[in-house]
């Protein structure tokens, strides 16, 4: 076409680790060093089975550069800076997902780790898969201690599909506290989920062990709670439970627990343990028993849960789960992002229980979530950890200087284990990511089993559902039909008619038949889902299309080609062809890939349809959406794009074009590229001919049909307030969908706008 050509990461996930039943795992490195010289550089034992480990620590520092530790049987540990060179650098940053290293640091810039020194005297030639793989004194021998850790700082460009994040997690011994769970005493309540109330117990031996609440606070509660994915903490009445605790028999563990109530974790709280020949484990005192108050997602409490409010200025986008994503904040009515920049736990778990969720399981760095195309409001955010909103928190001002959205700091909150995953699974498939989706049903008489879903309208909203309830990411793609894949072991047909909004936890919320009905109940014909741990984000220069509109008679004898592709209103057809013109609307459409995966057409190359009169080829048979709307949201004119040709027209710096069409190449839009469709080329417009003069919505949809997985559909869509007045047409506010707040929504219709674009 005529186009412009211009995880798992060693995030230790805060050292948080499985979520299960009533209960929260975890480990932890140790904290003692231990060095034994040796003299002459070996290659370093033969590399385990598991991929090695690799993390940045210290402070203070930004999401690419920082200590390097390294997680080898069960400890993390530092590198030692003798004989380090560059070469050693791009190996570790390759590792962590970067394209090179730009340096290191020696001398511990970073700060003095913990633990062991795991390795010395490291000799890299810089094309290693691993730093296991080069010369060194071997694991654990070193004469260093840790002011001589070393550092990296890599280079800010992620390797294409590398999927780790890079986390900023807590460096908590948590050796001493192994898993945490709240065992329910009271009957309901062992039947409800999520569990909000009952015994503190921690993993000890092949069992469980109770804390003694002798001195027990509501600070120690609090980060209970929020490990265990909860806001507040609420009283409980201990004299209900002092009686049937004095009957149990107990196994006290922790004699004191004295937290400050700003720990993530319990581990990270000063704790005294019971000397194993003491006398009396708790004398005066009981198991600790705590209650937590669930956010409102999570609250089964209809009438408790109105009740309870959430911050309306902060809010979490494009996370493939519930209570994770780009942390973004509402101010003068539209909303911005947050800078990394000393970006920690502590401010992420304001954002956290601001929200509804508990404290952070991690803070995010590097737009790991995807970036954000509006302004970055805050910088250098220093939470102390009790206030009430990061809007309470001393931030930096910000300068185009020391922040891009490359930036953007993102979280994964700490939420209640509801057991959804657990009536839900995918069988057949090639992966675990794919394969027939089946859900776990009752019978009248409370029989269990699995079984299909029909095919019969599933599409990307559905198994964007089905994905986020088996915690296994985003949508790749939504299926009709899965008879490629392995049928030996299918069930029958239970559940039909699903239709989700697409930000539901599980299917039983979306909407579907109270009784099966499929047309084709064969096992072939059952829904599936492809799903993966990134996905893509389109986002629609809105500022561009206000700088780029106006209008054109053009002669309807230069019109045939698009009249050939349905670009034109149905009036055209009626027109005196070739005589005549058509007055069209025109802009041009500049569509961002924000996201943390390609974007590409769901149909492959061997699909996709030849256009001989523009002589290109369509990937996506409708690719985007133009709508002119009345005041009350009729479409009046209307126009689509077809995707024939999906490219990088241009990209951020560092970032490399990866699709052009040319000589029938593969179409795309890479992360952090863009695809100009210029106001000059055919059916980049609106066909306005018989629009009487008035005010109207511009609205522009990418993406319309869902046929391509997005992480965010919510930003798909771009709005304006056009005035025309027959002759001149003017656009103003063009905005993002989801850019403004509910208010300035609200008053989207009141028109003061100021261009002057004539009709060319």
């Amino acid at each position: 076409m005529d186009k412009s050509r211009c995880k798992q990461q060693l995030a230790f996930s805060l050292l948080l680790g499985l979520w299960l039943p009533h209960c929260l795992t975890q480990t932890t490195p140790s904290n003692t060093a231990t060095s034994k010289p040796t003299t002459t550089p070996t290659p370093s034992p033969s590399p385990r089975p598991e991929r090695l480990k690799v993390r940045l620590s210290g402070y203070p520092r930004k999401h690419n550069e920082g200590r390097i530790e390294l997680f080898y049987k069960g400890e993390w540990g530092t590198i030692c800076d003798d004989d380090f060179t560059i070469a050693n650098a791009h190996v570790l940053c390759h590792h962590l997902g970067f394209v090179s290293a730009t340096g290191w640091t020696h001398s511990a810039k970073y700060g003095k780790g913990q633990g062991k020194i795991w390795l010395d005297n490291v000799q890299c030639h810089g094309g290693e898969k691993s730093i296991e793989f080069c010369k060194s004194r071997g694991w654990g021998n070193s004469d260093c201690t840790h002011d001589e850790d070393a550092g990296v700082v890599c280079k800010d460009e992620r390797i294409p599909g590398f999927v780790d994040s890079n986390v900023i997690d807590a460096q908590v011994d948590e050796n001493k506290v192994e898993e945490v769970r709240l065992r329910p005493v009271v009957g309901v309540a062992k039947k409800k989920l999520p569990i909000t109330e009952g015994v503190v117990e921690v993993k000890y031996k092949d069992g469980w062990a109770q804390i003694c609440d002798v001195g027990w606070t509501a600070k120690n509660t609090r980060v209970v709670c929020g490990m265990l994915g909860f806001p507040h903490e609420r009283k409980v009445n201990k004299n209900f439970y002092r009686l049937y605790l004095e009957r149990q028999k107990n196994n006290f563990h922790l004699h004191s627990v004295a937290c400050t109530g700003t720990e993530v974790h319990l581990a990270a709280c000063p704790l005294e343990f019971n000397k194993p020949n003491a006398t009396s484990s708790c004398a005066g005192g009981m198991p600790a028993v705590i209650s937590c108050m669930p956010g409102p997602l999570f609250m089964q409490n209809s009438g408790l849960k109105k009740k309870l409010k959430i911050s309306t200025n902060v809010r979490l986008k494009g996370g493939a789960k519930v209570g994770e994503g780009r942390v973004e904040v509402l101010k003068d009515n539209v909303w911005g992002t947050v800078c990394d920049d000393r970006w920690n736990l502590l401010s992420a778990s304001v954002v956290c229980r601001e929200l509804g969720f508990g404290s952070a399981k991690e803070a995010l760095t590097g737009a790991r979530m995807g970036q954000g195309m509006g302004p970055i409001y805050m910088n250098e955010v220093k939470c102390l950890g009790q206030e009430r909103s990061i809007w309470d928190c001393p931030v930096k001002n910000i300068t185009s200087e020391n922040c891009q959205h490359s930036e953007d700091a993102a979280v994964r909150c700490n939420v209640p284990y509801m057991g959804l995953e657990t009536s839900i699974r995918i069988t057949g498939g090639r992966t675990r990511y794919e394969g027939r989706v089946e859900v776990l049903t009752s019978d009248p008489n409370g029989t269990q089993s699995w079984g299909l879903i029909c095919g019969e309208n599933w599409s990307t909203k559905e198994a964007m559902v089905a994905c986020r309830q088996l915690g296994l990411g985003y949508a790749n793609q939504g299926l009709q039909e899965t008879w490629y894949w392995d049928s030996s072991n299918v069930t029958d047909m239970v559940m039909s008619g699903v239709k989700c909004m697409g930000n539901e936890m599980a299917l039983s919320q979306c909407q579907y038949h109270k009784t099966v009905s499929c047309q084709r109940a064969a096992a072939k014909f059952a829904a599936g889902v492809i799903c993966s741990e990134t996905a893509s984000d389109l986002v629609l220069n809105a500022s561009l299309v206000e700088q780029t509109v106006y209008i054109e008679d053009r002669p309807l004898h230069m019109l045939y080609c698009a009249a050939e592709e349905d670009c034109l209103s149905k009036s055209a057809a009626k027109a005196n062809w070739p005589y005549g013109h058509r007055r069209l609307l025109r802009f041009s459409s500049q569509i961002h890939n924000i996201g943390r995966a390609d974007f590409k057409p769901k149909a492959g190359r061997h699909s996709w349809v030849w256009h001989a009169c523009h002589g290109h080829y369509h990937s996506m048979d409708i690719f985007t959406h133009y709508d002119l709307l009345n005041a009350n949201g009729t479409k009046v004119a209307e126009g689509h794009k077809a995707s024939f040709c999906l490219e990088d027209t241009d990209c951020q710096e560092g970032i490399s074009k990866r699709y052009e069409c040319a000589n029938f190449g593969d179409q795309g839009i890479t992360v952090g590229c863009w695809d100009l469709y210029r106001h000059d080329i055919d059916c980049q417009w609106i066909d306005i001919t018989d629009i009487k003069p008035g005010n109207y919505i511009m609205q522009v949809v990418i993406n319309p049909n869902y046929e391509v997985a997005e992480s965010d559909f919510t930003n798909n869509a771009m709005k304006c307030n056009c005035k025309y007045d027959g002759h001149r047409i003017w656009f103003h506010n063009c905005h993002i969908g989801d850019a403004l707040s509910e208010e300035a929504e609200r008053r989207f219709e009141k028109y003061p706008g100021q261009l002057n674009n004539k009709i060319s």
